[in-house]
């Protein structure tokens, strides 16, 4: 009986062993050309949402796990306060352009005066001129007596009168001059108080705009971090986007990264959906390895080295079929690359 029972399990076992024997040539024919791992995982664009402005808020249009497209409005903020700073900076720029209007108003009157003086100065030096050349010919004949003193002394206080009406008229051109040029200053000022005034405006109107908070792309809303009323700071998280794109980070061992390539096949398996079967095909490999890039990257200096395989990012895009389920980042995922024909 004790020898019936040993043949029995011998049996067992033997037909246990020959299974395992049949499975392992099974697993080892089908992983033939191939490099797989399970330290993959589904990753994709995360878009946080943050306001730009300090600001209380008035609405909150979206919830969790809802579906948004590019530009639509997810948070509302208070706008009134910012519509005070927006009106006063119109009054400011109003106010700003009549003061450069009035200034280019003063300055043109400045030249049209200044244009005047030099027209009288002209007209005096002419005048000046005429007199000295009388004075002269006076003079000749005041030698031969055609003219009697008298005569000469008029021209000669006409010619000094002259000159005294010149050098008055040079002196007001001199001063219609420089009120030209405090004019202009005037305008130049007034000109850079509107650019401004303008620029305060344009500062006004953004924030007006960022009081509205948008999607910068379409995808699915996740982890809303906001209730109306709540006070939001500038870089606040307010929410995220995730976009409906994804692929996979698969980590590989970089012993068996010597015969993959981009644009091979890649079979894949996402550990959610057991009987979902994906497409995909390597895109990138990484360059460098992911403790390169870690916070701390390992000091190999150090006289206690151990050599420990390192692991190499390489991206996988996926072909999604239409009804794909969601895949979402962060789901584990084993990728099975065919790096043989």
């Amino acid at each position: 009986m004790k020898k019936k029972i040993q043949m029995i399990f011998r049996g067992i076992a033997g037909i246990a062993i020959l299974v395992a024997l049949v499975f392992g040539v099974e697993t080892l024919w089908k992983s033939r050309g191939r490099v797989s791992t399970d330290d993959a995982f589904i990753e994709g664009h995360v878009m946080q949402i943050s306001p730009k402005i300090s600001e209380k808020v008035l609405r909150v249009l979206v919830e969790d796990n809802q579906m948004v497209k590019e530009g639509d409005l997810l948070v509302d903020l208070d706008p009134r306060d910012t519509q005070a700073l927006l009106s006063q900076a119109q009054a400011n720029l109003d106010s700003a352009e009549a003061k450069l209007a009035e200034a280019r108003a003063r300055l043109s009157a400045e030249q049209a005066g200044f244009s005047q003086a030099i027209a009288d100065v002209n007209e005096a030096r002419a005048h000046a001129d005429n007199a000295g050349q009388e004075l002269v010919r006076s003079k000749s004949l005041r030698k031969s007596g055609a003219i009697a003193q008298r005569e000469f002394d008029q021209m000669l206080a006409g010619e000094l009168s002259t000159k005294a009406v010149l050098a008055s008229k040079q002196q007001k051109g001199i001063a219609a001059e420089s009120g030209v040029k405090v004019a202009e200053a005037a305008v130049a000022s007034a000109q850079a108080w509107v650019e401004q005034s303008r620029a305060l405006l344009d500062t006004a109107r953004l924030r007006m705009d960022n009081t509205k908070v948008h999607a910068p792309g379409g995808g699915r809303v996740t982890r809303k971090n906001v209730e109306p009323g709540n006070f939001v700071q500038p870089g606040n998280a307010l929410m995220a986007v995730v976009s409906p794109e994804v692929w996979v980070i698969a980590n590989f061992k970089e012993t068996q990264l010597g015969r993959v390539r981009p644009g091979q096949r890649v079979d894949v398996r996402v550990d959610s959906y057991p009987d979902l079967h994906l497409q995909g095909k390597v895109d990138s490999i990484q360059a460098g390895t992911g403790s390169r890039f870690s916070l701390l990257p390992p000091e190999n200096a150090a006289g206690n080295y151990v050599k420990v395989v390192q692991r190499i990012p390489v991206k996988i895009t996926l072909d999604l079929p239409a009804d794909a389920p969601i895949l979402a980042p962060g789901m584990s995922v084993v990728p099975s690359v065919q790096v043989s024909p």
